[in-house]
C-alpha cells in the first residue's frame, strides 16, 4: 500500500502524546506543569488516551520545527517503540505551517497545535446551527493559512485552453480561493446572526428584565451554577469546554425581580484569535448585560492566572476598568477547599462585597458552591441588591378589577406593601427608571407618584 509522506501507518489515532512547549524567561504566572495539565485536559475533552506527556523547555524556538532536533528524535523514538503506536502528537504551542508540516514528516504522525486542538473540541461540541457556523468559520480561517502544510501535493500548475492559457495558476492558489469563498459565505450568514441578535437585544432593552451574564474560565462551574440558579438541566460536566452554545433562562430573585440569566462559552489562556472573532456574535451578549458574574474556580491552584486570562478576553470585547456595569466575582467550588481555606476566603469576600467599586479589576466577591448550594442564596441576594440599588419608590392606586397593571408591577417591580380599600388597591413599589418609564407607556391612565427612597446595602 502506498502512503503519502507524513501519513501515519498502523497508528492508533485515539492514542496521543502531549508536549507542552515552555519558553525560557516566560514571565506568565502559570507554571509549565499546570499548562501541561491543562493541555492533557483539552485532549481528554475529545476522549483521547494520553500515552505520554512531557514539557519541552526552549531557550529560543527553531524556525523549522519549533523544538530542537534532539527532542524531535526522542519523540520519534517514543512513538516507534509504543504499542499501539500513537497516531497523534499534540504540541501545546502555536506552530507555523512549515513547523507543522516538518514535525508531521519527522514523526510520521498527525500533529495538532494548541489552536487546532481547541478547534477540534469546538467542532465536536457545537450543537446549534449558530455554533456550527462559528466553528466552521474558525476552522476554515485556520485551514486557509495551512494549505502549504496539508496540500503540498497540489503545487502543480493549471493552464488555460488554446493559445491564451499561459502557465496558469497553482492548484494551491485555486484551493485557497475556494476556501475564501466559503469563508465569505459563512461571514455573511454570521452577519445575519449578528443582526438577529442585535434585534433580540433591542427587544430586551425595551423589556424591564435585566440581563445577567455568566463568564469565566472553562470548567469553572458556570453551567452548574446556571442550573442551580435557573433550576435547569443544561449540560454541565467536569470537563473543559462542556458548554459551547449560549443559553438563556428567566430567573426570579427573592424580591420578585425577574432577570434573564445568560450562560456563555468558557474562556481559556491563549484563546485562538479565530475563535474570538468567530464567537464575537455570541460573546457580544456579555456586552449587553446589566450585570456580569465572573465565575472562578476557587479551588484551582491557578485561579489567579485564570482570572487574568478571562479579563484579557473581556478587554478584547471592550469590557475594561472604565466600564460602568457592575461585576461580581463568584468564587465557586468552595466545597473543595479545606476548612481553613474556606474560612479565609469567606472572611475576605464578606467585607469586600459591601464596599467594592464592582469594576472588572475591583469586583465584589462572594464564595459559593454550585454543587452543594452553599452561598447561592447570598449570591441571589447580592444580585438582587445590585440590580435594585438605584430603584425609586412609587405609590400607585389601581382599581382592583384591573388585573393587568397589578400583575405587571408584581412581575417587574419590588412591591413593598399592598393595601386594598373599597375596591381600590394602593401599592408601594420600587421600580428602576427603565421599568417606571415602561409602566407609564403601557398604562398611561394609571399615575405613578414618587416616594422618598433609600438605597440598600448590598450585604446586610
Amino acid at each position: 500500500m502506498t502512503t503519502t509522506p507524513g501519513e501515519p501507518t498502523d497508528s492508533d489515532f485515539s492514542v496521543a502524546i502531549v508536549i507542552h512547549v515552555a519558553f525560557a524567561g516566560d514571565d506568565r504566572t502559570r507554571s509549565p506543569e499546570a499548562r501541561l495539565e491543562e493541555a492533557i485536559g483539552l485532549a481528554a475533552a475529545i476522549n483521547l488516551n494520553i500515552a505520554h506527556s512531557e514539557i519541552a523547555t526552549l531557550n529560543e524556538p527553531k524556525p523549522s520545527t519549533l523544538i530542537g532536533a534532539g527532542r524531535v528524535a526522542s519523540i520519534r523514538k517514543r512513538l516507534d517503540e509504543a504499542a499501539p503506536r500513537p497516531g497523534l502528537v499534540i504540541v501545546d504551542a502555536a506552530l507555523s505551517p512549515v513547523q507543522h508540516r516538518n514535525l508531521e514528516k519527522a514523526w510520521n504522525a498527525k500533529v495538532l497545535d494548541r489552536t487546532a486542538l481547541i478547534l477540534e473540541i469546538f467542532g465536536e461540541r457545537a450543537r446549534t446551527a449558530e455554533g456550527r457556523l462559528q466553528v466552521d468559520l474558525a476552522q476554515l480561517t485556520y485551514q486557509k493559512s495551512r494549505l502549504v502544510r496539508s496540500w503540498t501535493h497540489l503545487e502543480r500548475q493549471r493552464g488555460g485552453r488554446g493559445f491564451l492559457g499561459g502557465p496558469g495558476e497553482r492548484q494551491i492558489e485555486s484551493d485557497r480561493r475556494a476556501i475564501q469563498v466559503k469563508i465569505d459565505r459563512l461571514r455573511a450568514r454570521l452577519e445575519q446572526v449578528r443582526r438577529t441578535r442585535a434585534l433580540q437585544r433591542e427587544k430586551r432593552r425595551k423589556a424591564p428584565q435585566p440581563v445577567v451574564a455568566l463568564v469565566g474560565y472553562t470548567n469553572a462551574g458556570k453551567s452548574t451554577l446556571f442550573n442551580r440558579l435557573s433550576k435547569s438541566d443544561v449540560v454541565a460536566r467536569d470537563q473543559l469546554f462542556a458548554t459551547l452554545d449560549p443559553t438563556m433562562r428567566a430567573v426570579d430573585l427573592p424580591s420578585g425581580q425577574r432577570i434573564i440569566l445568560s450562560d456563555t462559552v468558557g474562556f481559556i489562556s491563549d484563546l485562538p484569535t479565530q475563535l474570538v472573532a468567530a464567537f464575537r456574535a455570541t460573546l457580544e451578549e456579555v456586552n449587553e448585560a446589566d450585570l456580569i458574574l465572573h465565575v472562578r474556580d476557587a479551588s484551582h491552584a491557578d485561579s489567579g492566572a485564570q482570572r487574568e486570562d478571562v479579563i484579557d478576553v473581556l478587554r478584547q470585547l471592550g469590557i475594561d476598568e472604565t466600564d460602568e456595569r457592575p461585576v461580581i466575582e463568584v468564587m465557586n467550588k468552595i466545597d473543595l477547599l479545606s476548612s481553613e481555606d474556606r474560612r479565609g476566603l469567606l472572611a475576605a469576600c464578606r467585607p469586600e462585597g459591601a464596599s467594592a467599586p464592582m469594576t472588572i479589576d475591583e469586583p465584589a466577591r462572594i464564595g459559593v458552591s454550585a454543587i452543594t448550594g452553599e452561598g447561592v442564596d447570598a449570591l441571589c441576594a447580592m444580585i438582587d441588591g445590585v440590580l435594585t440599588i438605584d430603584r425609586r419608590a412609587f405609590s400607585v392606586t389601581i382599581d382592583s378589577s384591573e388585573g393587568a397593571p397589578l400583575a405587571w408591577l408584581h412581575a417587574n417591580g419590588d412591591v413593598r406593601s399592598e393595601i386594598e380599600d373599597g375596591g381600590r388597591v394602593t401599592l408601594s413599589v420600587r421600580l428602576s427608571d427603565k421599568a417606571s418609564g415602561q409602566f407609564r407607556k403601557l398604562y398611561p391612565l394609571t399615575p405613578l407618584e414618587a416616594e422618598r427612597s433609600h438605597k440598600r446595602r448590598l450585604i446586610a
